[in-house]
């Protein structure tokens, strides 16, 4: 088992990575936190059928009272009407102050359970068990959760953390071959942002990345989780460096609100993002060439898609000036300075931004 620490000062944290670790790690946890008995275990309707009974199971052998609630599976959960009914259901449940929200899940479980958790009387304790690659390297770390709202992706939400995150790297093993690539999408960023050498390990081991081998799973799962922790550590509310987790994000979310949120999961639309990126900063003449199309070839090599169907420049354009990175109607870029490196421009000419779209877009 590796252990990554996020430090935060009151509200640091442990992330808890390795196989069928679950009961070891959630009980004696759970007993050390003096929660209240009653607790809620939120999952989704893909995810609960298999692992939700197992988990309550070892809650209550923990000591707790719980109440499993199934939200449908999909992004179209992550709203405010499905947080209604999950409040009402806290409500009655009688949770209290000291009442924890176990998340069992991808990343709209994770979102939804912590947007509940941080606003359920003003907070209350919230434990993340995700169940997804995306999910484990990305959405369960750092402390952001949200609903959406039908103008914008994650515009309601907050900077809440998680008393702890507890990945049992089995629970992954019913997970389909596009959840996977999915999550590498995100995995693929943490190489370019950071670290050169990882992104060189992604490169060299790509066979054993792709079929999950558990040395090479673990090794990428918790090397990100500790890239993710080092940012977030410095920067928790993204005023400055946290911004570099945002790499491939703008082109992306504006590629999942052109397609309704259904044609691309989030990794594949980030991975589009990010060679949409790597283009801007070569246009820009901050790298070469050769270096998008060597962050192209991993992104491929990972079964990943590199252009997208369905959208237009005009719309992914004026979509960018929705997103939340926007501030005072400039768009905040990440742009690569080398593999490992990147910084933040808001001076990207438009017309840079719409060649780089127009390159992104499946004729």
């Amino acid at each position: 088992m590796r252990k990554v620490e996020v430090e935060l000062g009151k509200a640091s944290y442990t992330i808890y990575i390795g196989y069928d670790i679950l009961k070891e790690v959630l009980v004696p946890f759970v007993q050390q936190e003096g929660f209240s008995r009653q607790a809620m275990l939120v999952t989704d309707s893909n995810v609960g059928p298999l692992y939700g009974e197992a988990v309550k199971k070892c809650l209550e052998e923990a000591g707790l009272s719980v109440c499993l609630a199934t939200i449908s599976a999909g992004e179209s959960s992550k709203s405010l009407a499905v947080a209604e009914t999950l409040y009402t259901k806290a409500i009655e449940q009688g949770l209290d102050r000291k009442s924890p929200i176990f998340a069992l899940g991808g990343g709209v479980v994770g979102d939804l359970a912590g947007f509940i958790a941080a606003t359920y009387m003003r907070g209350v304790p919230f434990v993340q068990l995700p169940t997804s690659l995306l999910a484990q390297v990305d959405s369960s770390v750092g402390g952001k959760v949200a609903v959406n709202h039908t103008l914008g992706k994650n515009l309601i939400g907050a900077f809440y953390q998680p008393r702890a995150v507890i990945m049992d790297l089995s629970l992954m093993k019913s997970l389909p071959k596009r959840e996977i690539y999915t999550g590498l999408g995100e995995i693929i960023k943490y190489g370019v942002i950071y670290d050169a050498d990882f992104f060189s390990f992604l490169e060299q081991n790509s066979e054993d990345v792709l079929a999950l081998e558990p040395e090479a799973a673990v090794h990428m799962i918790a090397r990100s989780c500790e890239i993710k922790a080092a940012v977030v550590s410095e920067d928790e509310k993204e005023t400055g460096l946290r911004r570099i987790l945002n790499f491939g994000h703008t082109m992306a979310h504006a590629i999942e609100k052109e397609t309704n949120y259904i044609r691309y999961n989030h990794g594949e639309a980030v991975a589009i993002g990010m060679v949409g990126a790597a283009d801007i900063s070569a246009r820009l003449g901050m790298i070469p060439s050769s270096c998008v199309a060597r962050i192209q070839a991993l992104i491929e090599k990972l079964h990943l898609p590199v252009q997208a169907e369905g959208c237009t420049v005009e719309g992914m354009y004026k979509d960018i000036f929705h997103d939340k990175k926007t501030i005072n109607g400039k768009v905040n870029w990440v742009l690569v300075d080398e593999i490992g490196r990147v910084s933040c421009r808001n001076d990207v000419p438009a017309d840079v931004v719409k060649a780089a779209m127009a390159a992104r877009i499946h004729a």
